[in-house]
């Protein structure tokens, strides 16, 4: 469904990819009208198979591609050229928002700079969304989400204590978009009131940072790192993902000391009650109960 609330805004989008169209994507969901522009050969998501990392069969807009950028208009602008320039500008003059997702400098080497913006529109709310933010010593390194998570601990936190397991969907991805979304939307609050522009530097690192709280705060505390193999990790009996008799699975979420009592009496084991906190990984207590899923198939367990 398709909200109100921000009916009116007039926002530029200059990202490609992922992280940038789902941020104006939420935008856009939320009623403000989205321009899309795109380099002249286009957004490469176009013709791009996710699943496979290889260019797409045909000539229409991928899945991937349709489904961040549902509703928006699309143009396609040469930046290098002056008309490119000046088509540029007149949309920038008239625009709400600006998001963009160049690595820092690229936009000051097109003409269009952070100062350069402000003085083009000084009400525009300017939304950098970059890898590792506009500052610091790896602002210029290029990435993916799986470089992100990981340089962050979250890719410790997963998979199993063998080795880690990329994550799917891209959560560093995901995390920036929206705090790209959200910053936004504050900003258009305070505009509200006080007519000021803004500059927000969205960094697809920091985002998956923000969501490292629980294990930063027990780090703070003296606790150990989270790593795979704890309680959220994949090294709890209540709560773990097991396989049934027809090679599917099914997950178990008992956390809580009353859910775990009722699930192991329905499965007429109440010897498994009070090993919930068995030290981690809890090895032979996850094998008991896999033995157990693995007796019926999946039918039978839903």
């Amino acid at each position: 469904m398709v909200l109100d609330f921000l009916a009116g805004v007039r926002v530029l989008d200059l990202s490609q990819f992922l992280p940038g169209p789902f941020a104006t994507q939420l935008l856009a969901d939320m009623g403000a009208g989205v321009l899309k522009v795109e380099p002249p050969a286009g957004d490469p998501l176009r013709r791009m198979d996710m699943m496979s990392g290889r260019p797409a069969p045909g000539d229409a807009p991928t899945p991937y591609y349709e489904t961040v950028n549902a509703g928006k208009t699309v143009v396609r602008v040469d930046l290098k050229s002056e008309a490119g320039k000046n088509a540029f500008t007149r949309l920038v003059e008239a625009a709400d928002v600006l998001l963009e997702s160049y690595r820092p400098g690229v936009m000051e080497r097109l003409g269009f700079g952070r100062e350069r913006l402000a003085a083009l529109n000084p009400g525009l709310i300017h939304c950098a969304l970059s890898g590792y933010g506009q500052t610091g010593p790896k602002r210029l390194k290029a990435g993916h989400d799986i470089n992100y998570i990981a340089s962050t601990g979250a890719l410790s936190a997963s998979g199993v204590a063998e080795r880690p397991i990329a994550m799917y969907p891209p959560a560093a991805d995901y995390a920036s978009a929206l705090q790209a979304a959200l910053a936004i939307t504050g900003a258009l609050v305070r505009r509200a009131k006080d007519g000021k522009g803004a500059f927000i530097d969205v960094s697809l690192a920091e985002s998956m940072l923000a969501w490292q709280a629980w294990g930063l705060t027990a780090a703070a505390a003296g606790a150990k790192p989270a790593l795979a193999g704890n309680l959220l990790s994949g090294g709890a009996a209540c709560y773990q993902v097991y396989r049934t008799k027809d090679g599917r699975f099914v997950t178990l979420g008992a956390l809580e000391a009353h859910f775990w009592k009722n699930f192991c009496e329905a499965m007429g084991h109440p010897d498994w009650i009070a090993r919930q906190h068995e030290t981690m990984p809890q090895t032979a207590l996850i094998a008991e109960v896999a033995q157990a899923f693995g007796a019926r198939p999946l039918t039978h367990w839903q």
